[in-house]
């Protein structure tokens, strides 16, 4: 049998659709794992991006941080976590952590700080100061580029999640892990599949979100000031392996 005929037998088989190791069972646990690495970096990265990019300092140090922590390998991340705390969610959800923040911190510095003046100096002129101008001018303003930062976060993330199977754990990379040692090359291949298809189905729901949350007068000009802010990261690869 070819890979091809490997794949639909094993999409074919009524124990891959139901029960403990199914793919809807498999699919929940990564989003889960997700959902927390995603939680936990928002709550560190957007508040720092937004502040700073607000108060115009720190630009070196956005930077730094992102920069730096880009250039630790996933894997080799987790298996040091695992050698300090051991087997549990920690070590993965650090490496998913990781991926997540730097996205998220950058394009909330760029898109508060890059905020026009004259809004916020409008915003100034009716009585709003600190932090009312972040909250009801500059945030918004920003938040189309602030959302892409979340949607390459949560791209990266879901295609990283497979390396919680790393550590014994469930989600997708459960059927790439038990298939490599098994020998089980159509359960291998599917379980791509069905990871594959989940990021880009997280790249088609935070367009929507996208579209939906922008204000169509700040649309353009932020999807042309956020090519610049993600730059980085698009164009430069990221270690995946220790």
């Amino acid at each position: 049998m070819n890979l091809f005929d490997l794949v639909a037998a094993w999409f074919a088989e009524p124990s891959t659709w139901s029960g403990p190791d199914s793919i809807p069972t498999r699919v929940a646990e990564h989003l889960q794992y997700t959902a927390l690495a995603m939680l936990i970096a928002a709550v560190i990265a957007l508040p720092l991006g937004t502040v700073l990019g607000h108060l115009h300092r720190g630009q070196a140090l956005v930077l730094t941080i992102a920069n730096t922590i880009r250039a630790l390998p996933t894997l080799g991340l987790v298996t040091l976590v695992v050698i300090l705390s051991g087997i549990g969610l920690l070590p993965p959800l650090i490496a998913l952590i990781v991926l997540a923040v730097p996205p998220m911190l950058v394009n909330s510095f760029e898109g508060v700080r890059n905020v026009d003046p004259s809004v916020v100096d409008a915003a100034r002129g009716v009585g709003l100061r600190g932090t009312a101008t972040l909250l009801g001018v500059e945030i918004p303003v920003a938040l189309p580029i602030i959302l892409l930062g979340v949607r390459v976060a949560a791209i990266q993330v879901v295609s990283a999640a497979t390396i919680a199977a790393y550590v014994g754990l469930g989600g997708l990379g459960r059927f790439i892990f038990d298939g490599l040692g098994r020998r089980d090359f159509g359960q291998m291949a599917g379980g791509s599949i069905v990871a594959a298809v989940l990021a880009v189905a997280t790249e088609v729901v935070f367009v929507l979100l996208t579209a939906f949350a922008t204000s169509p007068g700040v649309s353009r000009r932020s999807r042309i000031g956020s090519l610049g802010s993600l730059v980085r990261f698009t164009l430069q690869p990221r270690k995946q392996i220790a």
